[in-house]
């Protein structure tokens, strides 16, 4: 059974920075394409930014040009590197992998990101 856990949420100033790491378990994690997402509250769950086992990414408007995912298949981990943060980037993020073969989704519990002043 898969099992995503988030960490690195937190508050932060509109403008600051900060890094979400999702440590993945339970299969091979080349396997997976993983996915950061989003919820406000009042708002739908949405996507932030994806990213394949060969390392091809796509990501929302709103967040080109200041988020960047990654991932590191040794340690079995996927980043989110946000800066330039808006208060309107406040959410809680999930972290999301989903099987190409059986499409499969597995989601981590999430964590509060916090932008304001």
């Amino acid at each position: 059974q898969v099992q995503l856990v988030e960490s690195g949420g937190g508050l932060v100033q509109p403008g600051g920075s900060l890094t979400l790491s999702c440590a993945f378990s339970g299969s091979i994690f080349s396997f997976y394409v993983m996915g950061w997402y989003r919820q406000a509250p009042g708002k739908q769950r949405e996507l932030v930014a994806r990213i394949t086992a060969g390392g091809t990414t796509n990501s929302a408007d709103s967040v080109k040009g200041r988020f960047t995912i990654s991932r590191d298949n040794a340690k079995n981990t996927v980043y989110l590197q946000m800066n330039s943060l808006k208060p309107e980037d406040t959410a809680v993020y999930y972290c999301n992998a989903i099987r190409p073969s059986n499409n499969i989704n597995y989601w981590g519990q999430g964590t509060q990101v916090t932008v304001s002043s």
